[in-house]
């Protein structure tokens, strides 16, 4: 059975000159792609005024809430026991987002609920990266 998790997730930007300005944004988590999380921004937050999707390892998410993780476009870290900063970078800017970790806590949670650790069915995520990769080949 596909389980599809959605949980609203309130963020803050930090900006520049050090302020906070709230960010609507939405974790999205399938057991059809069970090593992934999806963190969805509406398209009044984003600079083209389109929506943006984040694709990052769930285990990213997990690493991060505990200590310092991520060496690519992705860098999640704690920021006391109840913020958690997640850095997002692309080829147009950088993004610093505060989220509360509780939050954060109870989506991850819910994901090892649906999809416990060590339980992923691999072979389809396997499959379609395959078929992505070589496509029209």
């Amino acid at each position: 059975m596909d389980i599809a998790l959605e949980q609203p997730a309130r963020a803050r930007l930090i900006t520049g000159e050090e302020r906070e300005l709230p960010v609507p944004a939405k974790l999205r988590y399938a057991s059809t792609d069970p090593l992934a999380v999806h963190l969805d921004f509406p398209g009044e937050v984003s600079l083209d005024g389109q929506g943006a999707t984040w694709i990052f390892a769930r285990s990213l998410l997990e690493a991060g809430l505990r200590g310092p993780a991520g060496d690519g476009d992705v860098h999640i870290w704690p920021c006391g026991p109840e913020r958690t900063v997640v850095e997002l970078h692309s080829p147009y800017g950088m993004a610093l987002l505060q989220f509360d970790t509780p939050a954060l806590n109870r989506f991850l949670l819910r994901t090892y609920a649906a999809v416990p650790a060590g339980e992923e069915d691999l072979g389809a995520v396997v499959e379609r990266g395959l078929t992505a990769l070589f496509d029209g080949v």
